[in-house]
């Protein structure tokens, strides 16, 4: 079996948040316990609302943040901000807005090249600028877009160049924080059919970052549901996808349009509003909003198996096996 390139064991970040004028400061654990692994050529997608950590995932796994507690192992190497320096060159990640990751006074051309000119002092301008243009092409844009401005480009082209960007160093991981959610409809396929070419050509590993689930069942191979910080269910795409466990998992896919006309919509509407991260109910942070919800899930925090597909819940959904 092929090994995992990137590993992550119980990873976490924390942020102390000010509690105003004569009030302790609060820890926000917007991370809590994290576990996965990340394969060659495969994809990791992890979805969940907006604020359940997602984000402070993607930049932990590019060491922009450093975790507070947990181990993030890259090729059998433990990541720390003393070693990361020697690999920064193995994780790259590609931002979710296609007009503001682009420095609009500098030529595409100098965008490109400026990772080599940092991680790759030995290479001439000569071959800076033969792989600037080559990854170019390699991402579907022409030779004559080299040398001219971020501005002059639509959303799918600037994100196409930030992939390239993010490819220049050849990488073995590539986060993808919301990749395509600020391209137009039309974009996003020709964007996410690029990202598939790329991963079989260069085997990457992909963390995916997303709220869409549309996008998601198009892309992942594997995927985390996260809620408040935490996994609540794992799993194979398909798995997840036909038979969600955890009842917040199954409310989200409920949520995701459906191209059938005339069929029957069985979305199902959450009550009651997301918890504060600065105060987490005890128990299932899931419980307030559950339908299913009982007294042992107000007591008890649900942990979450360790088997293929699992959810952290004490009454799962399509016959999944109790936490």
């Amino acid at each position: 079996m092929t090994e995992p390139v990137m590993t992550a064991t119980a990873l976490e970040r924390h942020y102390d948040v000010s509690g105003g004028f004569l009030r302790k400061a609060r820890t926000l654990k917007a991370v809590a316990g994290l576990d996965f692994e990340l394969y060659p050529g495969k994809t990791l997608a992890v979805v969940g609302e907006s604020g359940c950590g997602k984000s402070t995932l993607a930049r932990m796994v590019t060491m922009i943040e450093e975790p507070t507690a947990g181990h993030l192992i890259l090729d059998g190497q433990e990541m720390t901000p003393d070693t990361w320096a020697s690999r920064r060159d193995a994780v790259q990640i590609v931002f979710q807005d296609p007009y503001g990751s682009l420095n609009p006074r500098q030529r595409i051309g100098t965008i490109l090249e400026e990772p080599l000119k940092i991680n790759r002092k030995e290479m001439s301008k000569a071959d800076r600028q033969k792989k600037a243009r080559d990854m170019l092409a390699l991402v579907g844009l022409r030779p004559e877009h080299y040398d001219r401005y971020p501005h002059m480009f639509s959303g799918g082209q600037r994100q196409r160049i930030a992939i390239a960007r993010a490819l220049m160093l050849d990488p073995k991981v590539l986060v993808l924080d919301e990749p395509v959610s600020a391209l137009d409809l039309s974009i996003q396929s020709s964007v996410l059919n690029l990202l598939v070419d790329l991963q079989e050509r260069l085997q990457l590993a992909y963390l995916f970052i997303s709220h869409d689930l549309s996008v998601v069942r198009h892309v992942a191979d594997e995927l985390i549901v996260m809620y408040l910080g935490r996994a609540v269910e794992k799993g194979s795409r398909d798995a997840v996808f036909n038979a969600p466990y955890h009842p917040y998992a199954k409310a989200l896919l409920s949520a995701t349009p459906k191209a059938v006309p005339g069929g029957e919509k069985d979305r199902i509407k959450l009550k009651g509003e997301l918890p504060s991260p600065l105060s987490i109910p005890d128990g299932c942070p899931f419980a307030p909003r559950c339908w299913k919800a009982q007294d042992k899930c107000r007591a008890e925090r649900p942990m979450l198996p360790d088997q293929p597909h699992a959810a952290a819940c004490f009454f799962p959904e399509n016959g999944g096996e109790p936490a």
